[in-house]
């Protein structure tokens, strides 16, 4: 399956799971938003650490202008493959299209190594 429009570069495996761990570690020990209108609004007011965004979402365009907004506010994301994983990992049972972390709590370090990673496969230095 090809990747969605708004998919601008390619997660390495260890950057998803990390991505997914951030998130629980996150939801638990900080604070976590959920679904694309509150990280959206999370977006604009500069107030996330990172955004992790669903590939699998259709129709696309619900998410489409999250990177967009996230790097013109430059604010770290980054794709995830699978909405109902990224609902797991923040602790609800429905799917959840982007997520966002306001707090990181015990998941400061992880985020930080995230972040770095994201711009080396941005730069293509991986």
């Amino acid at each position: 399956m090809t990747k969605p429009f708004y998919v601008k570069y390619e997660a390495p495996k260890e950057l998803v799971d990390a991505a997914y761990e951030a998130l629980t570690l996150a939801s638990k020990s900080g604070s976590v938003r959920k679904g694309t209108n509150e990280a959206t609004k999370a977006v604009e007011r500069n107030q996330t650490k990172l955004v992790v965004i669903s590939e699998d979402v259709d129709p696309p365009e619900v998410i489409a202008h999250l990177p967009l907004l996230c790097d013109e506010r430059k604010i770290p994301y980054v794709f995830v493959p699978s909405k109902e994983q990224l609902g797991k990992s923040i602790g609800i049972d429905v799917p959840c299209a982007a997520a966002c972390i306001m707090r990181e709590g015990e998941a400061a370090g992880l985020i930080k190594e995230i972040v770095t990673r994201i711009d080396q496969v941005k730069r293509g230095t991986q």
